[in-house]
């Protein structure tokens, strides 16, 4: 018989924060929540003007209180000289604490990969099932299902990187894992290339381009990136995506379109200017300067499209 899914405490669902030094917290959790530098340095400048306003967040089990949230601001904390900090008890155990948790993920901001690892605690530690866990957080067991299957295809390595913040994460999802579908890339290779290209502050679109080149590349194109060496390869993709379909450069794709419209305007000038309906002194007037100075430039103009057609030879 299915164990049934562990209850809420009956109790105030938003009791209030008590004061808990930083050193009672047991920080075993403090592994599935996402490290950002950025995101930790701007935090540590307001918590030095305001304090710490939002209560950290865990579950009461034992001597020490489990941390579940407020991770950055325990670091910053420390950082600050802080020994005190505001601090909310979401339940009496580690599953009931961590479904609370979870059921309240995007008001906190919870990332994809984090509810994924704390799914997987749930799972496997406190041994519920995706059907337990989908009607213990109101969802559905597809929901349950990517985030379990996502986290469960993903080495150690691979995970230290992500949740340290040395590859982003975003690049994992939405950059890696399609590679794996459509190219049955296996999970070692891609594990390679996460090591390789980690801590390179590198751009989700470099990241993109690298993976492009790395999964549907060459085997000496493969080699380079492997080796972390990806300054050059980088360089030569950026230069090759820069050719459009039909093998031009952005540059010269503008300078045909502009010559294209030029001959069009040509054709239509010629067209109109032998028109009768060109009567008015006023027109005349304005043609002449217009014309005079398009007469002017002709000559230089003409010569550089002389040279232009001369330079890529015969048609």
């Amino acid at each position: 018989m299915m164990a049934p899914v562990p209850m809420l405490a009956l109790r105030d669902p938003s009791p209030a924060p008590r004061e808990v030094e930083l050193s009672d917290f047991d920080l075993r959790f403090e592994s599935h929540r996402l490290k950002q530098a950025a995101v930790e340095e701007r935090l540590l400048v307001s918590l030095a003007e305001r304090g710490i306003e939002e209560p950290l967040e865990g579950v009461d089990v034992g001597e020490k209180p489990i941390l579940l949230n407020g991770f950055k601001r325990s670091r910053c904390a420390r950082k600050l000289g802080m020994f005190l900090v505001p601090y909310r008890s979401l339940g009496p155990d580690e599953a009931s604490g961590i479904l609370a948790f979870l059921r309240t993920s995007k008001d906190r901001r919870l990332a994809l990969l984090e509810e994924a690892m704390f799914l997987e605690e749930l799972n496997h530690t406190h041994n519920l099932s995706m059907q337990q866990l989908a009607e213990g957080l109101s969802r559905s067991k597809a929901w349950v299902s990517v985030r379990l299957g996502m986290i469960g295809g993903m080495s150690a390595v691979v995970r230290q990187k992500l949740f340290a913040g040395a590859f982003p994460a975003y690049s994992f999802i939405y950059t890696l894992r399609p590679f794996r579908r459509l190219n049955g890339a296996r999970a070692k290779e891609v594990e390679e290339f996460v090591v390789a290209v980690s801590g390179q502050d590198l751009s989700v679109r470099d990241i993109e381009l690298l993976a492009q080149g790395y999964f549907r590349g060459n085997e000496a194109l493969r080699s380079e990136i492997r080796q972390g060496k990806v300054a050059l390869p980088l360089a030569r993709m950026k230069e090759e995506r820069a050719m459009n379909a039909d093998g031009c450069s952005e540059f010269e794709s503008g300078l045909l379109r502009d010559l294209e419209v030029m001959q069009k305007l040509m054709l239509r000038v010629m067209g109109k200017s032998e028109d009768r309906r060109l009567e008015s002194a006023s027109f005349h007037a304005q043609s002449q300067l217009l014309a005079a100075a398009i007469l002017t430039r002709a000559p230089a103009f003409l010569q550089n499209v002389r040279r232009l057609h001369d330079r890529g030879g015969p048609a």
